[in-house]
């Protein structure tokens, strides 16, 4: 074994502790930067642990990233010089299996990658190590490949054959470059176990838990609430109808506004929709509703750790990452049924359980779990295993916290 292959890169565990002086040697790979979604807050985590790393890209927005990425050295590979690139980039996949691989990365101590588009196909140096966070399989050419092919184009839709078969190719090869994975979910990774023969160890995205807090009782409203971008995959269609038919108050938040408008067009009087609300009204709702519904099969799912986080349990599709958060009985409830039926029949189960009256600062608790502080400590463990040592304590659990209250909680909040 080469003397290089254990090391200290020292990820920054703790705010304020310096790094070592050889840490700007780490690059870490990203699909695209065209805004601030899931995948970009992990990036901004792994920015925070990794202060001095290098950036690669295949398109770069800057005013649509956050200050903590874009105060990074960011590099861009030769899709961002294609034509319209930062409009068109999904328009020029097939390129960006090249694109990685010329990508040079000599003098790099550590690879990261963050995968949902194209990003762990680099070629790493000999003793680098390379550890891929897995948001999802490119879903496009895998499991959702023909929901995508016959949501396409006629022009698209005739050369997506040919193109994804190549591309299946050379993203299952290049699952070798890779020594370790990390999936956001275990439903995340039973899709890298199936598509790539590879292992995953789970580490949940970062939550801002702190950001959202419980409220007393008595500021609590009778609605039910729907969370999230209006994408026909997370069923914003089956929580109207569900609520149509049992003729309860639900909200709606989420845009884009069209589809809001759409939708608003269609819904009885005791549905309301408040498109893409700001994030303290997005909030307030959080922490007043008497549940979240989760209709949909998501990978994580960042929403219902919002909504726990609040005070509030949750109403879930008993599929995808919401296995991973959402404690059946105790967090909230799942129903096996993808329809209207089975959604009005959770409800009426929910009303009936008592889940409603579970204290919320057990709730908020739960969510902690799914905070930065646990993120850092499992990508620095998995680093470990891959003989990249961290600095003394840095492995060691985060120490409890206590969960933030809003004014007056305490006299009455259960």
């Amino acid at each position: 074994m080469s003397t290089r292959a254990i090391m200290t890169i020292r990820p920054d565990i703790t705010a304020g502790q310096p790094l070592a002086p050889d840490s700007r040697r780490v690059a870490l790979i990203h699909y695209w930067l065209v805004g601030m979604r899931g995948g970009e807050k992990v990036l901004e985590a792994l920015c925070r642990m990794f202060p001095q790393a290098d950036i690669y890209t295949h398109v770069h927005v800057p005013g649509r990233i956050s200050e903590t990425i874009n105060a990074h050295r960011v590099i861009t590979t030769s899709v961002s010089r294609l034509p319209f690139a930062p409009r068109l980039y999904q328009k020029y996949l097939p390129f960006m299996p090249r694109a990685l691989e010329a990508i040079d990365l000599t003098g790099y101590d550590l690879v990261i990658s963050s995968e949902a588009g194209p990003a762990k196909g680099v070629i790493p140096p000999p003793d680098a190590p390379h550890l891929c966070y897995v948001h999802s399989p490119m879903r496009y050419i895998w499991d959702q490949y023909h929901t995508y092919r016959g949501s396409a184009g006629p022009l698209a839709r005739a050369m997506m054959p040919r193109m994804a078969h190549h591309l299946r190719t050379w993203d299952a090869a290049s699952a070798g470059r890779v020594d370790g994975f990390v999936a956001n979910s275990g439903h995340v990774a039973a899709r890298v176990r199936k598509y790539w023969r590879r292992e995953a160890e789970i580490v949940h995205p970062p939550v801002a838990v702190d950001r959202f807090a419980p409220v007393p009782r008595a500021e609590r409203g009778d609605f039910y609430l729907w969370a999230g971008e209006l994408a026909p995959y997370k069923r914003p269609d089956l929580a109207v109808e569900a609520f149509r038919r049992l003729g309860k108050p639900l909200v709606v938040i989420g845009g884009p506004e069209k589809r809001a408008r759409q939708l608003a067009a269609a819904a009885p009087e005791n549905i309301r929709f408040l498109g893409p609300a700001s994030f303290e009204v997005l909030r307030d709702h959080l922490a007043r509703c008497r549940a979240l519904i989760f209709p949909g099969e998501e990978d994580f799912g960042i929403v219902p750790v919002e909504a726990m986080a609040s005070g509030r349990p949750v109403i879930a599709y008993g599929r995808g990452g919401a296995l991973d958060t959402v404690i059946g009985g105790e967090t909230g409830l799942f129903f096996d049924d993808q329809s209207v039926e089975g959604l009005v029949d959770a409800v009426e189960r929910f009303e009936a359980s008592g889940i409603e009256t579970i204290d919320p600062l057990h709730l908020a608790a739960h969510a902690r779990r799914f905070d930065e502080a646990a993120f850092r400590s499992g990508i620095a463990a998995s680093l470990a295993g891959l003989g990249v040592g961290a600095q003394a304590g840095a492995l060691r659990p985060a120490p409890p916290r206590e969960v933030p209250l809003r004014p007056g909680l305490a006299l009455g909040l259960g």
